[in-house]
């Protein structure tokens, strides 16, 4: 029973596990307006003056989206919102409502309308260069939400800006995808906000996620595109789509809260205190080097659904958190796919083409590769925690860890968690590169330059003859056994949340 994941041990107890896609934020743009050097040429090429950008080219494209969507207003007898604080205002609430009163039939629903920040051009001339052209700036336009059930994709919105480069937001929900293909197939379901409560056929379910059609989808927007935004029409140009936002979740569903809510406390308090820097980037099927730059972290959140712990590498989270006290939620969340690599074809400036691995590509066409490394994600992640014990079964470890142990009429002493030693020994072995490549004689003094090879030697068979590590057959790599995961990570929280506050009480009472 040690080694197996939670969704194994509680097999009994759980209606069943679910990997799918749940937010996804899509980034419509036009080329070749979506950048300046491509404005300035566009302008050029059709005669247009630098100056003349606002007047001649960017209002009249201004008016035609206003105009489009106050005729799409009247066509479906809809009155557009205008929300006045767009930073406050919830719209997800104020759709629901208006669902609930309309009911949950395909069509549109409503329509927002809200002041925003956009970016945008500003004419510029240089002098020292005596060149005319357009720069990147930041402004405030009109944004339309489009808020509409599709019959594939549910719940959606499509947001459109009024100013140029016209970038468009595009929303759905993995999980109404889901719900869609469900009803098709007559699979019988329950789903509450963003969340499965019970599938009848959980292997099958699990087989259309990893069946999704994004030629479909591209066709979708393309469509979206034409409806509710005019420009690409008009200037004769296709939107591209690309990836903006991505969360993809694994859903441990069980059948009683009492069930998840006897495990779930334990689990934040133990990841709280031992998920390191170099654990999160395990998880993300990286490795933390030295010269990395960017933001890392854990978070702990109450909220009013639940708690939750987040991890943070970079554009990159992963969290867990309970829905509805009865759904165990493991997401990873990407706001730069590129975060990520893959073995791919590369084009080079001089027309060549290599294959090897290099960071994803944003294009929504890689959402069923990302599918796959966002879930290689989630379940790292399952198994690290799968491998937290109970605190009564890890009390019991600890008295086995400190006891002494005979091997071939020979004495191996215990390990103290009360001594820095053996408790810096411990983050050592905990450490995320290990995890997943295991460490050698030779790693290990690298982290440990005060140790003579033979002194590394000697920890190691202490380690082993206390089950804490094994050695891979015909090499000199050795891995943490479950066994070994547990206890050490035991260890190292009861350190800090019981003997560290313990001694600072002591030295409080006897000063």
């Amino acid at each position: 029973m040690a080694n197996q994941l939670l969704s194994e041990k509680y097999r009994e107890d759980l209606y069943g596990v679910l990997n799918c896609y749940d937010r996804v934020i899509i980034s419509g743009n036009l080329h070749p307006l979506c950048y300046a050097q491509g404005m300035t040429g566009y302008l050029y090429a059709h005669e247009i003056r630098i100056f003349d950008y606002a007047t001649q080219f960017a209002d009249p494209l201004r008016h035609a989206i206003r105009d489009n969507a106050e005729a799409i207003a009247k066509e479906n007898g809809l009155k557009i919102e205008f929300i006045s604080n767009s930073g406050s205002f919830r719209k997800e609430k104020r759709v629901q409502k208006i669902i609930e009163a309309r009911g949950d039939h395909p069509g549109l629903v409503h329509i927002f309308s809200a002041m925003e920040r956009c970016p945008a051009y500003a004419p510029w001339h240089n002098k020292e260069t005596h060149k005319t052209y357009v720069k990147r700036t930041q402004s405030r336009c009109l944004h339309y939400y489009f808020y509409f059930i599709d019959q594939e994709l549910g719940l959606c919105y499509l947001r459109v800006p009024t100013w140029c480069p016209f970038r468009l937001q595009f929303y759905f929900n993995g999980h109404n995808w889901l719900a869609a293909r469900l009803r098709e197939q007559g699979i019988a379901f329950e789903l509450c906000d963003n969340a499965f409560l019970d599938i009848a056929d959980f292997g099958r379910a699990n087989e259309l996620t990893a069946q999704f059609d994004v030629e479909a989808l591209h066709a979708k927007l393309d469509h979206l595109a034409q409806t509710y935004c005019p420009v690409g029409t008009t200037l004769n140009l296709e939107y591209s789509w690309s990836i903006m936002q991505a969360e993809y979740a694994t859903d441990l569903i069980f059948k009683q809260q009492s069930t998840l809510q006897a495990i779930y406390p334990h689990l934040l308090e133990t990841l709280i205190q031992v998920v390191k820097p170099a654990d999160i980037a395990t998880f993300l099927g990286r490795k933390l080097h030295g010269n990395y730059q960017g933001e890392m972290g854990n978070r702990f959140n109450v909220r009013l659904l639940g708690t939750r712990i987040k991890h943070q590498m970079g554009r990159v989270t992963l969290k867990m958190y309970d829905k509805f006290g009865i759904v165990l939620r493991i997401e990873t969340t990407v706001n730069d796919v590129s975060f990520f690599k893959q073995y791919r074809k590369v084009q080079h400036r001089d027309g060549t083409t290599t294959t090897r691995w290099a960071p994803m590509k944003k294009t929504i066409y890689s959402l069923l590769a990302l599918q796959d490394l966002l879930q290689a994600a989630n379940q790292r992640y399952l198994k690290f925690i799968s491998d937290i014990e109970t605190p009564e079964v890890g009390v019991q470890k600890l008295y086995q860890l400190a006891e002494t142990k005979v091997d071939n009429n020979r004495r191996y002493k215990g390990f103290n968690l009360f001594t820095e030693e053996d408790t810096s020994f411990f983050r050592l072995l905990l450490r995320g590169e290990f995890f997943i490549s295991g460490f050698t004689n030779k790693r290990l003094r690298q982290y440990l330059p005060d140790k003579s090879s033979s002194q590394v030697s000697r920890l190691l068979k202490r380690l082993r003859v206390h089950g804490l590590v094994k050695r891979v057959a015909n090499t000199y790599k050795y891995y943490l056994t479950a066994f070994g995961r547990q206890v050490v990570t035991m260890a190292l929280k009861l350190r800090q949340m019981v003997v560290i506050p313990g001694f600072a009480l002591d030295t409080a009472v006897s000063s």
